[in-house]
């Protein structure tokens, strides 16, 4: 698998992922394929444009004769391409399904005709739906609540029928809440910490009372390329290991880090179907591929937090243009954004 395509790969987490296959010796050329819509930017590439092993194409992975040219010429894709603002999926829902369901089916038709050699789907947890309690396994129902979710546990079944019926080598990663460096600033994270770097104040929805699981992009983008080299064709991987929070208790963790007090705080209704709890069983991954997280929450949070204060001209001209609306909602990012 010397040659990869990474769909996506100018958003958050297919950028980190895109260096992690750079730095590897044995992968010869990445070509990432992203149409570019405001949650990727090339310039999360940064330096990484610059590596004579990265080719970069605009377009859309609803281009089926642009899929079918460069899918020919690969021998693995890894799929992060999706819509994935929990908020706009309400008033979006259409250009969700083309996205995440049509955008996926002319992915994998393609890579069924030219002989991928692998697939890895990078989905959320979001489509096990609410947990008040337990953890979901890989076998666990999809009972996804928001179009957002819907969308991403059609497009899970999609890319497993293919292996099913036509035996392609697919395998599916469900990761829980990424955080990180570089993350667009509609997310909960980098959108409290962008305000409170401008001395704003932030909201809370509803009693400040659901619960995610925060995982590090980069541990997150580990499991991913463990699943890539190693993982088995047709099985299903989640990848947890972050830290449980509340989102008060998310917010306290900022505040803390900014010496802000709960006077920064304003707490607003809930959004409509804001699911409780997020919960995945990961043992498999780490018994079976030999995956653990690095990251503890404290170190990360400090490391994307200075990011932040020192790249604000990565974040502040679009947080100008979102914050307005953006300050009405407290999103529940998905695995890619």
């Amino acid at each position: 698998m010397d040659k990869i395509i990474v769909t996506g790969g100018a958003g958050f987490i297919g950028s980190h992922f895109v260096r992690r296959l750079l730095a590897a010796d044995d992968v010869a050329e990445v070509t990432v394929l992203d149409s570019l819509t405001y949650a990727g930017h090339k310039e999360n590439l940064e330096d990484a444009l610059l590596s004579p092993k990265l080719s970069f194409v605009r377009g859309n992975i609803i281009d089926q004769e642009l899929v079918d040219e460069l899918v020919q010429r690969h021998d693995a894709i890894v799929h992060f391409a999706a819509e994935s603002h929990v908020d706009r999926s309400f008033f979006e829902a259409a250009t969700f399904l083309t996205t995440n369901v049509l955008g996926t089916h002319t992915l994998l038709d393609a890579a069924r005709r030219h002989g991928i050699q692998k697939f890895v789907h990078v989905s959320t947890d979001e489509v096990y739906g609410p947990l008040p309690t337990g953890s979901a396994s890989e076998q666990s129902p999809l009972k996804a609540t928001v179009p957002y979710a819907a969308s991403k546990a059609c497009s899970d079944l999609l890319a497993l029928s293919a292996f099913r019926t036509d035996g392609l080598p697919v395998c599916v990663t469900r990761s829980s809440n990424n955080y990180g460096p570089g993350q667009h600033p509609e997310k909960i994270i980098p959108l409290f910490v962008t305000r409170l770097l401008k001395g704003l104040s932030v909201t809370v929805h509803g009693s400040g009372q659901h619960v995610r699981n925060w995982l590090h992009v980069e541990d997150n983008c580990r499991a991913i390329e463990l699943v890539l080299r190693r993982g088995i064709p047709g099985e299903i991987y989640n990848v947890g290991g972050g830290t449980d929070l509340t989102s008060a208790e998310l917010t306290g963790r900022l505040l803390r880090i900014f010496d802000a007090d709960w006077s920064a705080v304003t707490y607003v209704p809930d959004r409509k179907s804001n699911d409780i709890r997020y919960s995945m069983d990961w043992s498999k991954i780490a018994d079976d591929l030999g995956y653990g997280p690095s990251w503890s929450l404290d170190a990360g949070l400090a490391q994307t937090v200075e990011w932040y204060r020192e790249h604000p001209e990565r974040w502040a001209p679009v947080i100008r243009d979102v914050e307005a609306p953006l300050a009405e909602i407290n999103v529940a990012p998905g695995a890619e954004g």
